[in-house]
């Protein structure tokens, strides 16, 4: 009911790991970063700021998805819920991380151009038409 729901943008920067938890439930996850640019009125240069990163899991339909489209160095828009984990390291140190449960992942278009491979999607029995593709995998071209 209070979640916090968010869009971020930015890089991969692991590859997609498909793992499971403890009750058996698989879940794909991967790393992201989004840094923060600002232009420096003095100079008119664009600088690099802050980096956040963000732990990226997805489940279901959209861990399929993923796994055919998304890798480490893609620019991708997520959005979903965040949520703070905390840890102990093995080392005894207490950490926090930014988890973000995905709703929706797809390549960020301001930074690279998509070449959508469609398949064929069956409605009532019949033959696919292109009118009743639907897309299956992605070509990223940056």
């Amino acid at each position: 009911m209070y979640e916090t729901h968010g869009t971020v943008v930015g890089t991969v920067i692991t590859g997609p790991v498909t793992r499971s938890n403890a009750a058996g439930d698989e879940f794909l996850s991967f790393r992201m970063a989004s840094t923060v640019r600002r232009r420096d009125h003095a100079t008119g240069e664009w600088r690099d700021g802050s980096t956040l990163y963000v732990t990226v899991t997805c489940r279901r339909r959209l861990m399929a998805g993923v796994v055919q489209s998304i890798a480490k160095g893609d620019p991708v828009i997520v959005t979903g819920e965040l949520r703070t984990t905390e840890y102990t390291t093995r080392d005894g140190i207490a950490r926090s991380d930014l988890e973000l449960s995905a709703t929706a992942i797809g390549p960020d278009l301001a930074r690279c151009t998509v070449v959508l491979e469609r398949a064929p999607r069956t409605g009532d029995g019949g033959a696919a038409t292109p009118e009743t593709e639907q897309v299956a995998t992605r070509s990223l071209v940056a």
